[in-house]
């Protein structure tokens, strides 16, 4: 198959998000603020997680739909940082 052309290719952001169970409650925020249309246009993955800490990739313009439905699911979440690099977080 192919190489798709950059020009092609989905502009990708990085948020770094802090809270407990965040792998699982930040899938469920999106799905529960935007629904699911709006989870599989953002594109979710998750890069790394650990105690209390996740690196999440999504599309970039669904950020501010993304940092929405973060702050106002019901348990403490927030973004920390949003980039478009990783080296861009660990700096």
């Amino acid at each position: 198959m192919k190489a798709l052309k950059p020009s092609m290719r989905e502009d990708k952001r990085y948020l770094l998000v802090s809270g407990k169970n965040v792998k699982e409650n930040v899938e469920k925020a999106i799905l529960d603020f935007i629904g699911v249309l709006g989870l599989s246009k953002c594109g979710l993955s998750v890069i790394s997680h650990d105690s209390g800490k996740a690196i999440i990739c999504i599309n970039r313009e669904m950020v501010d739909k993304v940092r929405a439905s973060i702050s106002v699911w019901p348990e403490k979440m927030e973004v920390l940082r949003v980039s478009g690099t990783l080296a861009g977080l660990k700096g």
